[in-house]
């Protein structure tokens, strides 16, 4: 039995993960780690309440002694990093704030964890946006074309990570998903965004009239993709992580009113794209899928469903919510 540390455990993919680990990977404990304290039950699923589950606020940036302190005591076998600083569209401004967290905080922790004998394996959550704009599929080997700061950061973590690996065989693995969803997500993002807004009778800005095409998968398939790689993956093993072809914004949005049971023209409303908008993400996601058997199993169908349902039972809770990405540090 192993005991799992997820850092940017109270964000909503962390959150998913955690849960998948709870359900299917019989763990002596699962920890969840974020710079605050868990958000109220719309956004923490109640994950607080689950056996074997424990939650830490630590900022890594600000308090990796702490951090490091707890983790000492805990003893994780398998620490899972989706800490980030995120959303690409607004990293032009205070750039260097993206750097501070996904490059350099980063690199500090990592060098800690490299003195830990009771560290077996790091897994750090990429990025599809790192291959930027594509019209092909792209690769672990297709080069980087970060194309905005956010890809950027994320990209020399990676490279610090591929050469802690091989020259201080450091035991990590790199998961770059495609676009993840999930209850709970923040409303910031498109899915969720358009499921509150059909049931509060707003309309969406949809950006750029929704031509840029993205891979989207459910956040419970990319945790199961986790934790294969927790308990298969050759360490050092880069692996993309998404469904074989990508989707539209606009039929995203599409199917989220079909889901929703309203007409797309009730629902949204084009304005201007953002800026630095790249028009494809798209994986290859065929080595992951030999090596380890993954491929996404949750539908458009089934997801949306889900979405919607989290949405109806806390339509009080979300009708004010913020929309907009905050920028922290």
């Amino acid at each position: 039995m192993k005991t799992y540390a997820i850092l940017g455990g109270g964000g909503s993919f962390g959150i998913h993960t955690a849960l998948y680990l709870l359900d299917h990977a019989e763990p002596k404990k699962v920890i969840g780690v974020g710079r605050n304290a868990l958000r109220p039950e719309p956004f923490s699923l109640n994950i607080e309440k689950r056996k074997n589950f424990r939650y830490y606020a630590y900022h890594i940036n600000y308090e990796l002694d702490l951090l490091m302190e707890m983790l000492d005591k805990e003893k994780p076998q398998v620490i899972i990093n989706y800490a980030a600083q995120g959303e690409g569209a607004v990293s032009w401004k205070k750039s260097w704030r993206f750097f501070e967290t996904n490059s350099m905080a980063l690199a500090k922790l990592s060098e800690e964890l490299m003195s830990r004998d009771y560290l077996e394996r790091f897994i750090q959550v990429g990025t599809s946006e790192l291959y930027g704009s594509v019209d092909f599929a792209a690769k672990e080997t297709t080069p980087i074309q970060a194309t905005s700061p956010y890809a950027a950061s994320k990209a020399a973590f990676d490279m610090y990570l591929i050469s802690a690996h091989r020259f201080l065989k450091f035991p990590m693995n790199i998961v770059r998903p495609s676009n993840a969803y999930c209850p709970g997500q923040l409303l910031h993002r498109v899915i969720p965004k358009t499921v509150i807004c059909g049931l509060t009778g707003r309309k969406l800005p949809l950006q750029g009239g929704g031509r840029a095409e993205k891979s989207y998968i459910h956040a419970r398939d990319l945790g199961r993709a986790i934790h294969l790689m927790s308990e298969k993956a050759p360490l050092g093993a880069i692996y993309n992580a998404g469904p074989k072809e990508p989707t539209s914004i606009r039929r995203v949005v599409e199917l989220t009113a079909d889901a929703l049971g309203i007409p797309f023209s009730q629902l949204a409303e084009v304005t201007d794209d953002r800026l630095g908008q790249d028009s494809r993400y798209w994986l290859d996601s065929s080595a992951i899928k030999r090596d380890l058997g993954w491929e996404p199993q949750i539908s458009w169908e089934e997801g949306l469903a889900e979405m919607v349902a989290w949405g109806r039972k806390y339509k009080d809770d979300l009708r004010d919510w913020p929309m907009d990405y905050t920028l922290r540090a």
